[in-house]
């Protein structure tokens, strides 16, 4: 009798086993919880950021593609077009030109950012030209609008389509979906030059001008230089 209790308390008891076990699921929940968030945050896209610019612009000069970008590419930007649970699929900058008929290149940097609902461009022009009286160059619907203080224009565009051809064939174009834009001085004294302000919808409705303006109110106080220009 003596050997056969020695062996039973040996043994695992009905309370180790049922402790144990409860100890196993919880430990095995755990790591599944944790496996599906870290699985779930990994899947979720990513908001589209900005290239690093290797040399950052001087206060006060032209601005570049990847510091418009910086200016555009903003945390709430989603938010203040109203789509707040939505996150950039992308993100650029670039350094554009064209050439005026007396020869001179104009620079024309631009940032855009583009949603599932709204793609915004920001962009500059140092054309030298001042944006009050410039509604009658910028189509029927023009009208001039104050901006932060600066004189403005809030008018309608339209995008480009581009349709490239699977086979090699010619790329083909046409008018895009329409966009509202705004043009507004670069400085106060409207001496010349605009930073413009560009929205459109990926299913092809006329934006909202209250959207345009209250991204571009938000988004130029941030760009570089701007209140040192009033």
């Amino acid at each position: 009798m003596a050997e056969e209790s020695d062996t039973h308390n040996k043994g695992p008891s009905a309370w180790g086993q049922a402790l144990a076990a409860v100890a196993l699921v919880g430990a095995l929940s755990g790591g599944f919880w944790w496996l599906a968030r870290t699985s779930a945050a990994e899947s979720e896209p990513k908001p589209a950021t900005c290239s690093a610019e290797e040399t950052p612009a001087p206060k006060g000069k032209r601005l570049t593609g990847a510091r418009l970008c910086e200016a555009l590419n903003r945390p709430d930007l989603a938010a203040l077009l109203g789509t707040p649970t939505e996150t950039a699929k992308t993100a650029s900058g670039s350094d554009g030109s064209f050439g005026s008929p007396g020869g001179r290149k104009i620079a024309t940097p631009q940032a855009q950012v583009e949603f599932e609902t709204y793609t915004v461009t920001l962009s500059a022009t140092y054309d030298g030209l001042p944006v009050a009286g410039s509604e009658s160059l910028l189509g029927t619907d023009a009208r001039p609008r104050k901006v932060l203080g600066r004189p403005g224009v809030l008018y309608s565009d339209r995008t480009i389509r581009i349709s490239v051809r699977l086979d090699g064939g010619d790329a083909d174009s046409g008018p895009g979906v329409p966009a509202r834009a705004l043009t507004v001085a670069q400085d106060a004294k409207d001496r010349g030059g605009s930073v413009d302000v560009t929205l459109w919808r990926a299913d092809g409705a006329v934006p909202d001008d209250a959207v345009l303006l209250r991204v571009a109110e938000r988004v130029l106080l941030t760009i570089p230089g701007w209140t040192s220009r009033d």
